[in-house]
C-alpha cells in the first residue's frame, strides 16, 4: 500500500480560525479514514500568521511568511494510505475543507 500525504490549503487567513463545529467535523472525518485503516499520521496545522513562518531562497534571502508570492497558503497535512491515487482522491472528497473554500494537494510519498 503506498503513502499519501494531504496537503490543506486556505484562500484566507480568516479561514484559518475554525468553529469547534468545524473542528469536530474534522475529527470525524478523519475518524473515518482511521476506522478504515489508512491513517498513517493525522497531521498537524501549520500557522499562515507573520512571524510564524519564514522562507529562505538561494543567497540566503528570508522572505516572511510562506505566502508572499502565492494565491494560496499550506495550513495543514495528513497522511494517509492507499492502493492508488484515485483511492486517495476518494478518501478526500469529504473532507470538510472544501466548506469553507479551501481545497486538497494529495501527493504520493516517495520513501527513502
Amino acid at each position: 500500500m503506498k503513502e499519501f500525504m494531504l496537503i490543506f490549503r486556505m484562500k484566507d487567513v480568516e479561514d484559518f480560525k475554525p468553529t469547534p463545529e468545524q473542528i469536530q467535523e474534522r475529527l470525524n472525518w478523519l475518524a473515518g479514514i482511521a476506522a478504515q485503516n489508512k491513517l498513517v499520521d493525522h497531521g498537524n496545522s501549520l500557522l499562515p500568521f507573520s512571524g510564524s513562518a519564514a522562507t529562505i531562497r538561494a543567497g540566503g534571502v528570508v522572505t516572511d511568511g510562506p505566502y508572499t508570492e502565492i494565491k494560496e497558503f499550506i495550513v495543514g497535512y495528513v497522511i494517509i494510505r492507499a492502493e492508488t491515487i484515485d483511492e486517495a482522491v476518494e478518501l478526500v472528497k469529504d473532507s470538510p475543507i472544501f466548506k469553507l473554500g479551501g481545497n486538497v494537494e494529495i501527493r504520493e510519498v516517495l520513501k527513502r
